[in-house]
């Protein structure tokens, strides 16, 4: 099998993925841009060729890569990147290579546009939050401004769809109350994402957007907690895991905030049904993924009572960071095993060999004054911590600068971790 691994150094715990292919006997092939010299050894040695790139936004660039590749090893069976950032490059050379292991360009669409997943949620009869699409503005042409147009033209159509527009978000304010939540239609994790409590405040929005798609959603209370599974090829799950972000990401980045998560030792039930039914509606097939439910803090009219899980969004994809590994600590099992068994036998053979703990993730940030220094956490947890690293800074607005992961048993020992890390001069 020759399997075609996208940036398989970001993040840097990705070598798992390859190194586990490589023992079942596949033929791991990189493509990235970053130089050789600079990969981890554990990678090197998973990969059998590695082709650098110097621009992997450039498609000609990952196209000439592939094209050597199945020149110089035959046929591509899998190109994939377990990567948010990549997925649409990823569909676009399956498309062009043939390769039919994964999602093609025709259907990646409806795995990464916000708008288009509330159509499938509302087949998995799982209910989320209400939403308005927003287009992106139309440029005016700067050469014919300050001159009069005879025919009207572009301008007045833009400026009638603008107002068209304001009546549009005004009416569905009116519908779900304030605050509402934008965000861009396609979007990595909860950049550009904010959130808007006045009438103020969403005009000043609409009139300086981002020349992309957006959405505008009611807002809803209540903690995330996502359903991670490993589907084999019939859109079963091999492997489940939760976690619980008391936290969100989107607070995280926005108010500048601690990241503070944890993998449960078993998932919810009525997370697990509507984590598999939001599977079997998105028609995923062969794939890690990671969907985000709200678990509502109170009844709301429309989406449930209080304790019951919400659709939020999907990411065809493992969750970010270290996560992977926090399943394996959580669930005394190996994530990157079962995926590439996923991938190589369509079965899981790697089973569960200890018990189910509380895996917990806390990311602090640099220049904030801390009650308890690094020191006192290593010699506190000494027993308990599994993973003590730095974040690389393109992850730190998400995940924190210096980060500790521990293993907990009891809900007060975890509670007691999070509270120990957090306190603040």
């Amino acid at each position: 099998m020759n399997f075609v691994f996208i940036s398989p150094n970001f993040p840097k715990s990705y070598w798992n993925f390859c190194d586990r292919l490589r023992h079942l006997g596949v033929n791991v092939l990189g493509i990235g841009d970053a130089p050789y010299f600079s990969l981890e050894n554990q990678l090197k040695s998973s990969l059998t060729e590695y082709y650098k790139v110097t621009d992997m936004r450039d498609y000609q660039q990952m196209f000439r890569a592939l094209a050597f590749f199945e020149f110089k090893y035959g046929k591509v069976d899998w190109i994939e990147s377990n990567n948010e950032f990549w997925l649409s490059s990823d569909a676009r050379l399956r498309t062009d290579f043939n390769v039919t292991t994964g999602v093609g360009a025709d259907g990646i669409v409806g795995f990464q546009s916000k708008a288009l997943m509330k159509l499938s949620y509302a087949k998995a009869g799982v209910p989320s939050a209400r939403q308005l699409k927003i287009a992106a503005p139309v440029e005016s042409d700067s050469a014919s401004e300050g001159t009069e147009n005879p025919s009207g033209g572009e301008e007045r159509n833009s400026a009638a769809g603008e107002a068209r527009l304001k009546e549009e978000v005004k009416d569905f304010i009116a519908e779900v109350g304030y605050p509402v939540i934008v965000k861009p239609e396609v979007g990595v994790g909860a950049a550009a994402t904010y959130k808007l409590d006045t009438d103020e405040e969403v005009m000043n929005f609409l009139d300086s957007r981002p020349h992309v798609p957006y959405v505008m959603e009611e807002f809803v209370q209540g903690d995330i907690f996502s359903y991670d599974a490993i589907i084999d090829s019939r859109g079963e799950p091999l492997f489940e895991n939760s976690c619980h972000f008391p936290p969100s990401i989107m607070n995280i980045v926005t108010e500048n905030l601690d990241c503070s998560y944890y993998a449960l030792k078993e998932v919810p039930e009525q997370l697990r049904e509507r984590g598999r039914a939001t599977v079997k509606a998105f028609g995923v097939r062969s794939r890690f993924v990671h969907m985000e439910f709200f678990c509502l803090d109170h009844a709301k009219k429309g989406l449930g009572k209080k304790g019951d899980f919400v659709g939020l969004e999907v990411n065809m994809r493992p969750a970010g960071g270290y996560t992977p590994d926090m399943m394996d600590f959580a669930h005394s099992t190996d994530v990157y095993q079962i995926w590439a068994e996923m991938v190589v036998k369509d079965r899981r053979e790697t089973m569960q060999n200890g018990s189910d703990h509380f895996c917990a993730y806390y990311g602090r940030r640099d220049g904030r004054q801390y009650v308890h220094g690094h020191d006192d956490i290593v010699a506190k947890y000494a027993s308990r911590l599994v993973m003590c690293d730095r974040m690389p800074d393109s992850l730190s607005d998400d995940l924190g600068n210096q980060m500790y992961m521990a293993l907990l048993d009891t809900q007060e020992q975890l509670d007691e971790f999070m509270a120990y890390l957090s306190e603040t001069r």
